[in-house]
Formats: C-alpha cells, structure tokens, sequence
C-alpha cells in the first residue's frame, strides 16, 4: 500500500503545474484576486498553443517567485465558450494581460520562456526596483539574471535621475534596482555608482563578475557600457537574448541547462572562455555565446548540422555579413582556437546549404541553388526576376503552370532572366527577405544590391506588364506599356 502511494504522490509532483487554469464559471471571481497576471486563451488540437506550452509552464515557475509574484493562467476556449467570445478571442493562442479583474492589453511579448519572463518582470512594478534594506539587495541579487544596482547617497541626486532613465529606457531587458538605504550603501561598498552583476550561475575565474560604470552620467554612455559588458566573455545565449549578440560570432552548442546541470553546463563554458580570453588579449573582435543545442536545433539545421548527440559541444559561427562556419573537428580547446583564428583570417570555406547545381541549358525558367545564385540573380548583364517558393506551397503550385508561361514568352529576350528557388533546400542570400510563399523579387542589372520585393498580380499579363515597364532596357517584344510589338514584315 505504501508503494501505491508513493507511485500516486510521485505521479502527482510530476503532473503539477505552476499554470491556473480557469473556466467560465471562475473567471471573473479568480482574475480579480491576482494585481496583475498573463491569461493565455488556447486549444487543446491547435499545433501552436502546443509549442507554446513548455515554455509558458517554465515562465510560470519562474514568475511566481518573482518579486511581486506574476501569475500565469491558461482558459481551455473549446470548453469555455462564454469567456473567450466576451474577450474576442478569435485565434490561438490568444494572451491578454489583465490587472485587478479587468483586462489591460493585449500581450505583445516573445514566445518562449526567457521573453515571456522578462516582458511581464517589466508590467509588474516600476523599471527601478527600490532596494530598502539588506535583505530585499540580497534577494534581487540572488535571481540568476544579470542586474544593474545604482547606489545613491541623494537620490534627487542628477546621477540618480539619469540612472533611472537609463532602467526606463532598458528595463525591458534588464533588470534595474536603485537604493539610497546607508546599510546597504555600507554593505557592499559603493556611494553614487552604477554596478553591474553579473548572476552567481555565470562566474567564473576569466572576467570581472561585477563591474563599476566610470564614465560621465549621460544615458546614452551608461546605455552603451551595460550593452557592451551585459553579455560577458561567453555568453548564455537563448530564444530570448539571441539578437544581442553581436557579430562575428562562434557558438558552442551543448546540453546547456543551468536547471538542472548548472557544473556540467560551466564546465564546457569554461573551456569556451579560456580560448575567448586569449584571443581577446591579443585584440581579436571577435564574440563567444554557449546554447543549448535542443533549444537552436533548427539553427542548428541550418549549418547542415541536424541532432546533435554526445556530450561535448559542437561548433558554428557566423561573420558579420552572416556568412555560416562550421567547426567540423571534434571539440578541444585546441581545435577551437584553430577554428576561431581560421575563421578569423578568412582561412575557413562559409557553410552554404544548397541543392545540385541544376543543368538550365534548355529551360525556360532558371532553376537557382545556392551555388549559382550569385552567377544567375546577379548577373550584372541581365535583369532578374525570381520567384522563392516552397514544394509544399499551395500557392507557389497555383503560381507554377502561369510562371513558367512567363519564362516561355520571355525565353528570348537577351536582357532579362525568370527564375525559380526553393527556399527551404537553399540559403536564401542577403538582401533577400523571405518570411513566405512565394516571395517574389526583381533584380535590376544595375541595382543587385537593392533589388524590389514584386507586390502585383500574378496572372501572367501583370507580371508582363511589371516587367515591360520596369526592365532596365526595353524589352524586345514588349512596349513599355506591356502591349505587345508587332513583328515586322520582311518584302
């Protein structure tokens, strides 16, 4: 009996979550006991209310240890009718913030736990927290995210009024606290600074883990020093900070989980640093991030790289043009070293997922990998216009039958080229955005650095007519209003 129970207690710690749910006939009574809380409105069947939910369940654990505490709660809108029309919910999931009972906007955050976090950190109280005593500086610094304290013996003080719109400025992605409290000022030894602190889960013996600003009290200095040492020598790159890192950049990919494993985690951190700081001492620009690899698989996907396996990191970097690298030797320090001085030095091939080059002898419409795009899109004898697609696109099949019509009339012409990309089997080059399907862009001979995302029609006379008019030289068998010419009669 005794096992039973303790087979049901463990199945019970196991299935619990930190997320309330509510109903139609609890909404109203349990939304006005919370100041403020994140209500996600959602579907059991739908595939991104699925994604969303590890990752709401790890912002709930964190949140409601927050100082204040943020609640989060999820209504079922397929078994809840009621409350989801009154709040117009019409998609999932649907997240509305709402404060003391009533609703207040609509959640305009990330997806994914870090972002979810530090967006509703910021709806809960003011940008600088006020720290009165020892024991509420302890607790702010004892989280393990990094934190901005200004220390202040006046706090009408100018500094103190710049520190506070540099927390109002930056409170979104940080976390800022100001005190004025003589114990705390005495306890850690700082009278009119700014101090950077860096989380206790991210010390380590190669850098400074708290750092004192010592510049001149302008926002947009105190903004550029936090932004310049807020990362560190190496550092924990996730969903949420990835865009902060800047280029070039080399990444260490590995089971990263400060959970559960925060020891291994630093472990191969560490051995990251020690090359950083190396190369960094000898004056090298260049930056280091650690990921976990489950968390950027389809990063990971990109650098032809698919699941990683094993316990040591693998390797990739982008340069500042975002040109992929790969480190296809197996990690030591020694070899990354090699690699990020390589990679340095131009000595390293860029990575370029592509198809075959395809034989476009005879076709009508160019098909362009990854490997000929530079010689075909940008051509500087020819204009372009190309179509990225994907094989599964319903759109891009509809498109097809019309598209290659097109490249059939304007086989030949000498100045301008159709073509075609699959945009899920090639790395699409910069400029180019692709956000959907198809994506259709035209390419002047003499602007390939600046080329026209198409926006018409996409019956064949509009994009005859688009190109009759846009083309650089005019177009042999088309005028520029798109009628076509007459051919002459030989006597």
């Amino acid at each position: 009996m005794k096992a039973v129970v303790a087979v049901l207690a463990f199945v019970s710690a196991t299935l619990a979550s930190d997320v309330l749910e509510f109903t139609d006939s609890d909404f109203a009574s349990r939304v006005a006991g919370h100041d403020l809380i994140l209500i996600e409105f959602f579907a059991p069947w739908c595939g991104h209310c699925k994604r969303l939910a590890p990752e709401y369940e790890r912002a709930a654990t964190t949140l409601k240890d927050n100082d204040p505490p943020v609640p989060l709660a999820k209504v079922d809108c397929t078994a809840n009718e009621e409350v989801c029309k009154k709040y117009g919910v019409s998609g999932y999931p649907t997240l509305k913030i709402f404060r003391a009972g009533e609703f207040s906007e609509e959640y305009g955050g990330p997806r994914e736990a870090d972002g979810i976090i530090k967006y509703m950190q910021t709806r809960a109280g003011p940008t600088s927290k006020e720290l009165t005593d020892i024991a509420t500086a302890e607790k702010f610094l004892s989280k393990g995210e990094y934190g901005v304290i200004g220390f202040f013996e006046d706090g009408e003080s100018e500094l103190a009024k710049t520190f506070q719109k540099t927390a109002d400025a930056m409170s979104t992605d940080l976390r800022f606290a100001h005190t004025t409290n003589k114990e705390v000022l005495d306890k850690y030894g700082y009278k009119n600074d700014i101090v950077l602190f860096q989380p206790k889960r991210l010390n380590n013996k190669f850098e400074e883990s708290v750092m004192k600003y010592t510049d001149d009290a302008a926002v947009h200095k105190i903004k550029d020093w936090i932004n310049n040492n807020l990362l560190g020598l190496c550092g924990h790159r996730t969903q949420g900070n990835a865009e902060k890192f800047k280029k070039p950049l080399v990444v260490a990919y590995y089971d990263v989980d400060y959970v559960k494993n925060e020891k291994g985690t630093n472990y191969w951190r560490n051995r990251v640093m020690k090359v950083g700081k190396k190369l960094k001492d000898e004056g090298k620009k260049v930056n280091f991030a650690a990921s976990n690899h489950k968390d950027f698989s389809y990063e990971l996907g990109e650098f032809g790289m698919g699941d990683v396996s094993g316990d040591k990191p693998v390797v990739a970097a982008r340069d500042e043009s975002d040109k992929k690298y790969v480190m296809t030797e197996e990690f030591s320090m020694d070899n990354l070293e090699k690699f990020v001085r390589d990679f340095l030095d131009g000595k390293v091939e860029p990575y370029l997922k592509s198809e075959a080059v395809p034989d476009n002898t005879d076709a009508a419409v160019k098909t362009v990998v990854a490997k000929n795009f530079d010689e075909i899109v940008n051509d500087p004898e020819r204009d372009v216009l190309i179509e990225f697609y994907a094989p599964w696109c319903g759109h891009c099949k509809q498109l097809e039958p019309k598209y290659t019509e097109l490249g059939e009339k304007l086989a030949d012409e000498p100045g301008i080229t159709i073509a075609k990309m699959d945009a899920t089997a090639n790395d699409v080059a910069k400029p180019y955005e692709v956000s959907g399907f198809p994506t259709i862009y035209f390419a002047p001979k003499g602007s390939k650095n600046n080329p026209r995302k198409y926006s018409g029609g996409r019956e064949v006379d509009d994009f005859l007519k688009y190109l009759a008019k846009e083309s650089t030289d005019e177009l042999k068998g088309y005028k520029r209003d798109g009628k076509k010419k007459k051919k002459k009669i030989e006597l």
